[in-house]
């Protein structure tokens, strides 16, 4: 089983919620650690975030080289042969991350998967699979790999908070709403954002995401 080292932050002590927030190609945790403070959440809030690093591989579409990566690319087009053996082993990776933080006493009804772009597809992937209702799935800049199975019914009723740039010249956003299409047409509830931006993350998407964490984690 891949072992992941992770950057923990907590919002306040004894945490009741968790947020497992996977990075991007290239990146590492401290990728989106920084967004913390920026979601000004609600001080009664106490919620583990957990940014973990992906394990460094060689990435074909970079002529092999070594970099984090949750599993290899070939194409930016997500319609050619995808990393089946990859996604599989990062989503297991990061369903035992799920299962340590139930058995620290977090229910995994307050637990919410987030990953922008290669991190979005795990989390999607290891989400919509998970064998207990989590608490949502926040995909930025991605897409639904295409070897995830949508016969999970435990969390067929998730929230998923979907999100991509209009001027993605990395994962093409017509990629991720033929991703919302498919999830939709397999009864999943989407609910899906666009914004004017890159590969990247804006100040109003943030806004979106805290709204959207506030109503799934504030009883």
């Amino acid at each position: 089983m891949l072992k992941l080292d992770a950057i923990e932050l907590e919002t306040g002590t004894n945490p009741d919620a968790a947020i497992i927030w996977l990075h991007g190609l290239g990146a590492d945790g401290n990728d989106f650690a920084g967004i913390v403070p920026q979601l000004n959440l609600p001080a009664g809030l106490s919620i583990r975030f957990i940014f973990p690093h992906a394990p460094i591989r060689p990435i074909t579409i970079n002529q092999g080289y070594l970099m984090p990566g949750w599993y290899d690319l070939t194409s930016l087009n997500i319609d050619n042969k995808e990393d089946e053996a990859g996604i599989n082993e990062s989503s297991d990776a990061i369903r035992c991350l799920c299962q340590k933080q139930e058995s620290s006493g977090i229910t995994s009804e307050r637990i919410i998967l987030a990953g922008f772009s290669q991190g979005g597809a795990i989390a999607l992937h290891c989400g919509l699979n998970y064998p207990t209702p989590l608490g949502g799935i926040m995909a930025l800049s991605t897409y639904l790999p295409h070897c995830c199975v949508l016969n999970n019914k435990t969390n067929h009723a998730i929230d998923i908070f979907m999100a991509h740039g209009r001027q993605d010249d990395v994962i093409d956003p017509h990629f991720g709403d033929l991703s919302r299409q498919r999830l939709e047409k397999s009864g999943y509830s989407v609910k899906w954002h666009e914004y004017t931006m890159p590969h990247s993350v804006c100040i109003e998407e943030i806004q979106d995401i805290r709204n959207w964490l506030i109503n799934n984690l504030v009883s």
